[in-house]
């Protein structure tokens, strides 16, 4: 079969080869109508322009670099989603590089750049330091980080995880729940350590302290054995504060095997509302973050002309979602029994003081 050519193209369009590959790099000086009546034929004819050849020419291909972590979870992989649909309606492509950890994320950068991207997407776990230097590395294409501290000198578009743990841990209060555990996410993560350092926040501000703190890795898995791990424990929580969906549905089976109703016995409140969240079993309270937007949102920087030397941060809001994993604590038996002995204990300590 004759591969598609721009003069196969041009001749189907009724224009000059010189203004379809003006429509192909996206080049100003072109009419709409011109525009349309190019693309029209392009659809038409099945072509496919040659990203290569526009590389090696030192032309902008409208490519954008993304680097992720594992798109297995579900927060990573809602993000990619949006990310891509909002490239493809702005005529933009996405370069995907997975990395483990932040320490390749200079190799990944060097193979994006090497593709000749216009801009940079870093959806990893970075501190302050790395962040800021992955930018240096980039400069000039523009990099967008999602997944750094607010302070980090970089541009960044972020949830405010501190005010996403506060919701959770306020909800929990107001339901009455007292003895509270926290599984977190791993060390390695900003934002585990941002939900974590605001649930122990809003805790303190009430007088409490968590009775377990555990960490896990993001997985169900990790969610279930770790929630054995903390319904093991001396003290039995009446509530778990949870850092993603996923850890949490794996506390909810672990709790299932054990026997405990939830809400009946333990509230779970979760975190992200991803798409499965309020189809487990309870459905899930959680805290909603906005992934697609923020997807959408980071491409829209991403293609917008950048101002040199002006810092860009942005904070996504965070909504708390009630479903019927969390409910009014009701006192246990063991529990109205330990307050009747500390009732009578006292009316008994009354009676000493009035016949002394």
């Amino acid at each position: 079969m004759k591969a598609i050519t721009l003069y196969d193209v041009a001749l189907l369009a009724g224009v000059s080869y010189q203004t379809v590959s003006r429509v192909i790099n996206d080049a100003e000086h072109v009419s709409a109508r011109t525009r349309e009546k190019v693309q029209k034929a392009m659809a038409e004819l099945h072509y496919v322009p040659n990203r290569g050849a526009q590389q090696l020419a030192g032309k902008r291909t409208r490519t954008l670099g993304l680097m992720a972590t594992d798109l297995a979870l579900h927060a990573p992989s809602q993000i990619v989603s949006a990310v891509k649909s909002r490239a493809v309606e702005k005529g933009a492509s996405v370069l995907i590089s997975m990395v483990e950890n932040a320490w390749q994320c200079q190799a990944a950068l060097q193979e994006l750049l090497a593709q000749r991207v216009e801009a940079l997407l870093v959806n990893v776990p970075l501190d302050d330091a790395h962040a800021e230097q992955l930018q240096a590395l980039a400069s000039p294409v523009p990099i967008l980080f999602l997944d750094v501290s607010p302070g980090a000198q970089v541009h960044s578009l972020v949830f405010s995880a501190e005010q996403g743990a506060a919701l959770g841990a306020e909800h929990l209060l107001s339901l009455g729940h007292q003895r509270i555990a926290l599984l977190c996410g791993p060390e390695s993560s900003v934002s585990a350590r941002a939900r974590l350092a605001g649930w122990q926040e809003t805790l303190a501000q009430a007088g409490l302290e968590p009775v377990a703190v555990v960490k896990g890795d993001w997985s169900a898995a990790s969610g279930y054995e770790k929630g054995h791990q903390i319904l093991s424990g001396a003290v039995q929580p009446d509530a778990i504060l949870v850092a993603n969906d996923q850890m949490a549905l794996g506390v909810m089976r672990a709790c299932a095997e054990k026997g405990i109703a939830i809400p009946g016995q333990i509230s779970i409140v979760g975190f992200d509302d991803t798409a499965d969240s309020a189809w487990f079993t309870p459905p899930l309270t959680t805290i909603r973050q906005a992934f697609r937007e923020a997807g959408e949102q980071s491409v829209e920087w991403l293609l917008a002309p950048v101002s040199a030397g002006e810092l860009w941060q942005k904070q996504l809001p965070v909504t708390l979602i009630t479903r019927h994993s969390s409910a009014r604590h009701i006192p246990r038996q063991a529990d109205r029994e330990d307050l009747a002995r500390q009732l009578r204990a006292l009316a008994l300590l009354a009676e000493q003081l009035a016949q002394e």
